[in-house]
């Protein structure tokens, strides 16, 4: 980051940190502050590693200003973020905007996954804005599994269980799960009422000849046939009597629609790859998406919708089926896509799948991969996501999600209980002359209760190839005192903390050059092999430790000769 940049995220920091102290009444998150900052400012985020150092100091700074000082500042630097907050009614302080026409106790949302495989990163937002509506409003929330496409979008068996927990996770529970492919028999029964009522029709035009029909405003040639004709045909679809492609059960709309997508639609065709499930198995005959989900809504009650704004063309079209069957319509919320950078990995589902099984990546929880399960494995609270989510709001516009903004809610919740450990790569072997037997950093700088960590020194150190000082001149070992490079190595000096707070020496972290313990990090980048201070052998795996100047890990294996960790972030 150079001087200019580092200079815009101050000022930004100082305006977001002003803001979040002066609307609560409190001093300022750094967490509270990054998410926002980085939302507003996206060309910040491949910067994401050095903003959080950049704005600690700022949030420090504002935060010495008090309550009333705090106020002044604003005024000065941002009087129109101090005006709308002013206007806005502290009652009414939520990070997500009102649902319409939503009455507390009567809100009812579905989450509709499709299980085709586990979740990547981006499809954490439903859940997490959806739970956040059910909690605001004591409403209920369904999980409708939509698993009638057994061919292009085929379900996969683990992946149910792989959402439920992941829901779970990100600190939300169904009032009710559901499988659509459960659930074949209902839509039959209304596809044939919706026959009954004249609002569907059996159709066997091969799709391109159909293609051109629909675009020219012309109907197909069976479009009038008597309702008697469609469910005797509807009925053979059903008994799997055609193959795919034969035969299709559409809903008659408007002909001359101004948009093509809605002129008489599919609701059933046929298919001929089972369904992976044994008791879905047997069906040939599947609703499309837009006949399954719209009749399930009504018959749940769902009461507000949230769906990309690639899908509005799937509310249009469902509103033809609610006027045959003279239902009331949900409240639709439409919202823009996620969009993550900082992988090298796509973020869709496929593309993971096929990663995966090609054994490019370990596991759909392999660090490099944009996952949920991926985050999860890597020591990252579910509610730390979800915080994330819920910040980028339900615009219709495309948002970018931060990493640092997950990180930085992270952070704020495992910090104090973390303890800290030394982890050295690509160790430079010093020998110590002339210092104690042991080092004894603290086990955490703010908590002294915690004790120490007695480190072993034995006459040699490994230090980072970057911390190695020039001859003649001093670091400090933290935790054990202040030696001068001399003559390849380190002469112990003394323990004077003086020499870095008025001298500038600087503060490296070391190892024992014979007693350590190697330690795998697993991180986004690829694997990383260090040399750790020997006591991290004996923290248990799913324990969370950071390594200092290098980040978080969690603990995830300890092997007779190696630990395993996965870096969370700095």
């Amino acid at each position: 980051m150079d001087d200019d940049l580092r200079e815009r995220v101050e000022h930004e920091a100082e305006r977001h940190a002003l803001l979040n102290a002066v609307k609560h009444g409190e001093e300022a998150d750094v967490g509270a502050v990054i998410g926002p900052l980085m939302g507003e400012n996206p060309e910040f985020q491949e910067h994401g590693d050095e903003v959080p150092g950049a704005v600690a100091p700022i949030v420090s700074q504002v935060n010495e200003l008090g309550e009333e000082g705090r106020q002044k500042r604003l005024e000065a630097l941002a009087p129109d973020l101090l005006a709308d907050l002013e206007a806005d009614d502290e009652g009414d302080d939520h990070p997500l905007p009102d649902l319409p026409n939503a009455e507390e106790g009567e809100v009812r949302m579905r989450l509709a996954p499709n299980p085709n495989g586990p979740w990547h990163l981006g499809s954490a937002r439903m859940p997490a804005v959806i739970g956040t509506y059910k909690d605001r409003y004591d409403g209920w929330m369904l999980c409708r599994f939509d698993d009638t496409d057994p061919e292009t979008k085929r379900p996969d068996p683990a992946a149910y269980d792989a959402i439920l927990e992941a829901i779970d996770y990100l600190g939300f529970e169904p009032d009710e799960v559901a499988r659509a492919s459960d659930r074949m028999e209902t839509y039959y029964e209304h596809a044939r009422e919706l026959i009954d009522l004249g609002g569907a029709y059996t159709c066997s035009c091969p799709a391109a000849e159909f293609s051109d029909l629909k675009n020219s405003g012309e109907a197909c040639p069976h479009r009038e046939k008597a309702p008697e004709t469609t469910r005797e045909e509807f009925d053979a679809m059903v008994a799997g009597e055609y193959d795919a492609g034969e035969m299709v059960l559409r809903v008659r709309t408007d002909i001359e629609h101004k948009n093509p997508a809605l002129r008489d639609w599919v609701a059933f065709r046929m298919i001929d790859t089972p369904h992976p499930r044994e008791a879905a198995s047997e069906y040939r005959c599947w609703p499309l998406l837009d006949f399954q989900s719209g009749v399930d809504d009504h018959l749940f009650g769902v009461t507000h919708i949230i769906r990309g704004i690639d899908l509005q063309d799937s509310a249009k079209r469902q509103r033809f089926l609610y006027d045959y069957f003279d239902w009331e319509y949900p409240e639709v919320t439409h919202w823009g896509h996620v969009q993550i950078d900082a992988y090298d990995v796509k973020m869709s589902t496929s593309t993971i799948k096929r990663l995966v099984e090609a054994g490019e990546l370990d596991g759909w929880d392999d660090p490099r991969a944009p996952t949920v399960a991926s985050l999860r494995r890597r020591g990252i609270r579910g509610d730390a996501i979800t915080e994330a989510m819920v910040s980028l709001g339900t615009s219709t516009s495309n948002v970018d999600l931060a990493m640092s903004a997950i990180y930085a809610a992270n952070r704020e919740r495992i910090d104090e209980e973390t303890d800290r450990a030394f982890l050295v790569r690509d160790g430079v072997e010093k020998t110590v002359v002339g210092g104690p037997e042991t080092g004894e950093p603290p086990v955490h700088p703010n908590h002294e209760e915690r004790g120490v960590r007695e480190i072993p020194v034995e006459g040699g150190v490994l230090i980072e190839p970057d911390d190695v000082p020039a001859n003649g001149e001093r670091v400090w070992l933290k935790g054990y005192g202040c030696v001068r490079h001399t003559r390849d190595a380190f002469e112990f000096v003394g323990t004077d903390i003086d020499v870095v707070r008025e001298e500038d020496v600087p503060v490296v972290h070391w190892v024992p050059a014979d007693d350590n313990r190697t330690v795998l990090l697993r991180t986004m980048e690829g694997d990383v092999e260090g040399q750790a201070e020997p006591g991290i052998a004996d923290r248990e795996p799913d324990e969370m430790v950071q390594f200092e100047r290098i980040g978080f890990a969690r603990i995830d294996a300890q092997h007779e000769d190696e630990t395993v960790a996965y870096y969370a972030h700095p």
